[in-house]
């Protein structure tokens, strides 16, 4: 998956595919904070689905609430959040063939 906006850097640990959706009737503000020298935030609308790359050692936090204020309401593992293609277990894995059916991808 290319990297067009805010590439990770050089000497980051491995790389994992990661889906997150908001199953929640809120806008979501979600951000990786923990990757130094990367700045990683975005806005997820209600039902949306957020594919994207992060090293395998980062926290997904998620920020929901109002114009002027927001609330840390969840913080995940991106191991949690893996996406993979059939041939390649792991015991959090979304099959990507069921991605189209996935209702929430942390639980």
């Amino acid at each position: 998956m290319p990297h067009i906006l805010d590439p990770l850097p050089e000497n980051h640990a491995e790389e994992i595919c990661c889906c997150y959706v908001n199953s929640t009737s809120q806008i979501q503000v979600a951000r990786i904070t923990n990757v130094h020298n990367w700045y990683f935030e975005r806005v997820v609308f209600p039902g949306q689905r957020l594919i994207f790359e992060a090293p395998s050692y980062s926290y997904l936090e998620i920020h929901t609430g109002m114009m002027a204020s927001s609330i840390l309401s969840d913080k995940i593992p991106c191991q949690q959040l893996i996406v993979l293609g059939d041939d390649e277990p792991h015991p959090f894995a979304i099959s990507a063939k069921t991605l189209p059916e996935l209702e929430y991808a942390h639980q």
